[in-house]
């Protein structure tokens, strides 16, 4: 309705359905459907059309008043929502999973929130997958492209691992020189249930699928990284996950000219999801190409440090 008090008030202002055309770019007999529209909402009829000029009724009179303030109302209302939406304000509800969490995610929320002071974080660290309507999350940090259509996606990185040990295991292990030799090895596994795990490797044109077993298994990388620095075995691991351990010799690269991963189509890359609403809020959209941001810096700089 308020567009049609628009083209109203524009063709008392100067005082024809032409004129009125011009200034909407608009076809003179759209500016007067659009009248005709306004009327029959409204019940009544508010300009009388002749040749020679429009002329208002006296309930077009009663009704431009009233239309006038409740156009300046609106455009008032419409500047001050604008003013709130380019400034991040409220609770923005995360959920990641924990070692992503941990590790990448928890360490510049200080920053972003002091960045952002009107901002306030809710984040839960859960390797399950969350609805996140139901659960009114409002950006979930997840392995793999949602399947999801009501979901959008952005890509945060992908999520190439290694095959590491510590030197202490290596010292006292068997050779480790191609990937079949993991039969006789202790691998640190992510938890499938009950189904067999499988590792695959990658090296020019060939590729393996290997078998591996071991006494540890976790739904998250944790536990799975601290047994491998304390001597329990192999782990593949997000390099994020692994590349501080490197540095500080407490790990080693295994197979290192081998290219390893946990899943036979693709590296798992890492995407942060959020519902597919139209107009995203400031305060998630700041969130996520802070994040994005921050994520670049943080393996630019650990890649340099290892080289």
């Amino acid at each position: 309705m308020l567009n049609l008090i628009r083209v109203f008030i524009k063709v008392i202002e100067t005082g024809s359905f032409s004129k009125a055309g011009v200034v909407l770019k608009m076809a003179p007999s759209s500016v007067a459907r659009n009248i005709d529209s306004l009327e029959q909402e409204l019940g009544t009829t508010l300009i009388k059309r002749s040749t020679r000029k429009l002329v208002l009724t006296e309930d077009g009179h009663q009704f431009l008043v009233g239309a006038e303030k409740l156009l300046t109302q609106a455009d008032q209302l419409k500047a001050s929502m604008s003013q709130v939406n380019d400034e991040p304000v409220g609770i923005l509800r995360i959920s990641v999973f924990e070692s992503f969490g941990r590790q990448m995610v928890s360490p510049i929320l200080p920053e972003f929130l002091q960045k952002y002071p009107k901002v306030k974080i809710e984040i839960n660290l859960d390797n399950q997958m969350v609805d996140l309507n139901r659960d009114n999350i409002d950006v979930g940090i997840r392995i793999g492209r949602p399947a999801d259509s009501c979901l959008r996606a952005r890509k945060l990185l992908t999520n190439h691992t290694w095959l590491c040990a510590s030197p202490d295991y290596l010292a006292q292990a068997k050779p480790l020189t191609h990937p079949e030799d993991l039969i006789n090895h202790n691998c640190l596994l992510l938890s499938q249930g009950r189904q067999l795990t499988h590792w695959y490797f990658q090296k020019n044109k060939e590729h393996i699928k290997v078998a591996v077993n071991g006494n540890l298994y976790s739904k998250g990388g944790t536990p799975l990284l601290e047994a491998a620095v304390n001597g329990g075995g192999i782990v593949q691991m997000s390099q994020w996950m692994m590349l501080d351990l490197i540095n500080t010799k407490q790990l080693e690269v295994c197979l290192a000219d081998w290219k390893p991963s946990l899943h036979e189509d693709s590296s798992g890359e890492v995407y942060a999801v959020y519902l597919g609403d139209k107009f995203l809020r400031p305060v998630l959209r700041a969130f996520i190409d802070f994040l994005v941001m921050k994520l670049e810096q943080r393996l630019i700089s650990l890649n340099e440090h290892y080289k």
